[in-house]
Parts: structure tokens; C-alpha cells; sequence
């Protein structure tokens, strides 16, 4: 291979690496704003957290739907990878599940939106689902077994029974602004600690 040979291949990677940042800032942006303003935000509001103009988030996502299904999916992956990393640098894997729990929970708030957003489109909104409980489950399984393993939790509480659980309490958040699901789903893993022996 030749220095010119070599020079061209350094150029592209960068530029695809750099590109690909831009986006997940650009994605992370919009998810947290979803979390607090909604899936209806305003692109503008997007586009100033995430230090960009409004016509670079419009290249990338040409239509409100597709920018919400790229957070949706973003999100996902997110809450996939952070499992793993959580159980290794956690104090416990008890700690661990709430951190994640605590992800799930801004992931479930900005996905809330999602079906109205899609309305139109009921297949891509249950690819979107299955995707999600492919990705997920068996991060959340990864997560109590470990805890239950860990002796800090009771056996028997299922992934997705604990998912759904969590998702049915995230509900109120849209139409009652003074309902703090955290406080509950807080609650409900406390339910599934062991007692502490004095």
C-alpha cells in the first residue's frame, strides 16, 4: 500500500465516525427533549441542544415520524448496551437493575408518543415492538438474574412481566403532568428486594 493509497483510506474513516457522532448527538438531543416537551417538541428546540441548525436535523430525519423511530431505535440500543456495562462497573447488580430501570423509564416516557406519531403505519410501529422486546428482555433478565443470584432480590419475577409492569406505571406521565412515575416504579423494586437480616 502507498502513502496516497493509505492517506485515502484515514480520510473516510474519520468522516464516517465523525458523521456517525453528529447523528447520535443529534439523536440523543432529541430524545431528551422528547422526555420532558414531548414527541411534538419543536425541531428548533431540538436542533439548539444539540448546537445545530434546524436544516441539518430535516437531512437527516426528513419527517418528524422518521426522526422519532431513529430515537425510538437509538433509545433501544442505548438501554441494550448500558445492561452489560451497568452489571460491571455498578456497586451491586441490585444497583445495577435501578440504573437501568431508571434508563427504561426515559426510554417508555419519550416512546408514549410514538403510536400517534405512527398512526399511519401499524406495521412499522410492530416491527418497532418486536425489535424492542428482542433487545431488551434479555437485558432485563440479565439484570434480575443477577440480582437474584446476588441474593438481593426473590426469585421468580419475570423479564417481561417487570417490563410491562414498569410500562404500565409510565402511563399517567402524559396526561397528568403532577404523576411522577419514578416515584412508583421506585416502589415496586423495592417490592422485589429481600428483606435485610438484622
Amino acid at each position: 500500500m502507498n502513502d496516497s493509497d493509505r492517506g485515502a483510506g484515514h480520510a473516510a474513516r474519520p468522516k464516517r465516525a465523525d458523521a456517525r457522532r453528529n447523528k447520535e448527538t443529534l439523536l440523543d438531543a432529541a430524545a431528551a427533549i422528547f422526555v420532558t416537551s414531548g414527541v411534538e417538541a419543536p425541531i428548533r428546540d431540538i436542533a439548539a441542544k444539540a448546537s445545530v441548525g434546524t436544516a441539518t436535523i430535516y437531512r437527516h430525519f426528513p419527517t418528524r415520524a422518521d426522526l422519532i423511530i431513529a430515537v425510538y431505535r437509538h433509545q433501544i440500543e442505548t438501554c441494550a448496551e448500558a445492561g452489560p456495562a451497568l452489571l460491571t462497573n455498578a456497586d451491586s447488580p441490585f444497583a445495577a437493575l435501578r440504573q437501568w430501570v431508571d434508563l427504561f423509564v426515559d426510554f417508555l416516557v419519550t416512546k408514549h408518543g410514538l403510536a400517534n406519531a405512527l398512526q399511519s403505519d401499524s406495521s412499522g410501529f410492530d416491527a418497532l415492538h418486536a425489535y424492542f422486546l428482542d433487545r431488551l428482555v434479555p437485558v432485563c433478565a440479565q439484570l434480575l438474574d443477577a440480582a437474584v443470584n446476588a441474593g438481593e432480590i426473590r426469585p421468580g419475577t419475570h423479564a417481561y412481566e417487570l417490563m410491562r409492569g414498569i410500562g404500565n406505571l409510565c402511563i399517567g406521565h402524559d396526561s397528568d403532568p403532577r404523576y411522577d412515575p419514578r416515584r412508583l416504579v421506585e416502589l415496586l423494586l423495592q417490592g422485589l428486594q429481600r428483606p435485610q437480616s438484622s
